[in-house]
């Protein structure tokens, strides 16, 4: 299933087309594939080239560690997430390597290393939804995140499943329109408030 951006201004198919299903279908995602998504995260930018970012991936024929990974989600995310076959923890690291001073950047660059992951994902053919929905403490106990680390999101990813395969209330979420504020209200011309012309 696609649902493109229906945008206001024309913007790139690939950014147009990205979107978080909760529909996956449970084939494997090859490893090439997969590898292909790490290398398009290992490119984004980032503050003094820090690269702050480290992910904890499970596929779901390591059943072990998949379900690592699973049991942190919250419950309303497990009632779908359960089809996707790849699962990834996000992490940041909060400091820098050189003098240990805490980095300030390091979520926004986090979340840089995930759109591309995210982006790279659409380009495969693969659908990836982001989640905030777990818990943060099991994660870190569970999955041995050290000190000085902050688990950030759950992705679950996967091939684009059947939105049927949902139950109603999430199936009728799946199949409505996207949709997003207008840029009018969160971009400001010079300073806080004041409205782009």
């Amino acid at each position: 299933m696609e649902k493109p951006a229906e945008t206001d201004s024309p913007i790139h198919a690939l950014l147009a087309g990205r979107w978080s299903p909760r529909a996956f279908d449970e084939r494997l995602v090859e490893a090439d594939t997969l590898r292909t998504l790490f290398e398009a995260a290992r490119w984004a930018p980032s503050s003094s080239n820090e690269q702050p970012w480290c992910f904890i991936v499970a596929t779901k024929d390591h059943e072990t560690e998949w379900n690592r990974l699973f049991v942190c989600l919250a419950k309303g995310n497990q009632t779908w997430a359960f089809r996707a076959p790849v699962l990834i923890l996000s992490v940041a690291s909060m400091n820098f390597e050189d003098d240990g001073k805490p980095n300030r950047h390091a979520f926004h660059d986090t979340g840089l290393a995930t759109e591309n992951l995210v982006l790279q994902a659409t380009a495969s053919g693969l659908v990836a939804h982001q989640m905030a929905g777990f818990d943060v403490e099991k994660a870190r106990a569970d999955l041995g995140i050290p000190s000085g680390c902050e688990p950030v999101a759950m992705i679950a990813i996967g091939y684009p499943g059947d939105p049927d395969s949902l139950p109603e209330r999430l199936r009728e979420r799946e199949l409505q329109p996207r949709s997003r504020r207008p840029i009018g209200e969160w971009t400001f011309w010079g300073q806080w408030g004041t409205r782009i012309p």
